[in-house]
């Protein structure tokens, strides 16, 4: 599989980021996308040390113009061109959580990736307007859909559901105590209070089980959404756990035990 390198637009300009990608094309041809977020995925200071303000996010669609036309080799910028960069067809990728990125990728005739393993509530919307407003490109022709999907997998349904147990909390703390020393068991009485409702639905859309019960759900999922594709984003706290699940579920069905 390619893998999908991500970016985020508000952070850096649509020149540096088709030279930057257009060298890891160069080094890796035929294995690099690129993935375009309109959230700064930062925090103030941090976007202030990038020299970027949260108006930023505001140019987003013509960033996007932009940085095609870099990648194209049709510069929007007269005498200005993407070296390297400048028309490698670096694939891109909208990435969206909001019925925003699905209008923009439709307009734009582009794929779309929605962030269901966070922002599970506009989905279903965010599908519906991606696939009734696209208007077929050059380079694509048909809507192409990512999905996107928590995950927690092992061997024993006992150890999935704890795996999922501490990601919950690993939220909880980071949204609703964050600073603050809590017990497992403070925790877990947060995730029971109104606020710990929305870190559980965060969560809505995450695979739970052994790897014969999540590729039941998975392929439950990409029935219903139309996905072309799914993106697992592992939940378990520790990493060893993160790249085990991935293990698990990508082995072959006989093997997964």
């Amino acid at each position: 599989m390619e893998p999908v390198r991500r970016t985020l637009p508000p952070n850096h300009s649509p020149l540096l980021i088709a030279e930057q990608f257009g060298t890891l094309a160069a080094l890796h041809p035929g294995r690099i996308d690129l993935g375009l977020g309109r959230a700064p995925g930062s925090d103030q200071n941090t976007m202030l040390a990038l020299r970027r303000g949260p108006e930023s996010a505001d140019a987003f669609p013509r960033d996007v113009l932009e940085l095609q036309g870099y990648l194209s080799g049709r510069t929007r910028i007269a005498g200005v061109r993407a070296t390297p960069g400048d028309g490698s067809n670096v694939p891109l990728y909208i990435l969206g959580s909001s019925l925003f990125g699905a209008q923009l990728a439709a307009a734009l005739g582009l794929p779309y990736a929605f962030a269901s393993h966070f922002a599970p509530a506009a989905l279903h919307a965010a599908v519906r307007t991606y696939r009734s407003e696209f208007r077929p490109s050059e380079a694509h022709p048909r809507p192409y859909l990512i999905v996107a999907a928590g995950l927690a997998a092992a061997p024993t349904p006992e150890e999935a559901a704890e795996q999922f147990r501490a990601a919950l909390r690993g939220r909880a703390r980071m949204f609703l105590a964050r600073g603050a020393t809590l017990s497992d068991a403070e925790v877990d009485a947060l995730l029971e209070t109104p606020g710990g409702a929305q870190i559980r639905d965060m969560m809505r859309y995450t695979a739970v089980g052994t790897p014969d019960e999540v590729r039941a759900y998975l392929g439950d999922l990409a029935e219903q959404t139309g996905a072309d594709e799914l993106m697992l984003a592992p939940a378990a706290p520790a990493r060893e756990d993160r790249l085990r699940a991935v293990e698990l579920v990508t082995a072959p069905a006989t093997a997964s035990t």
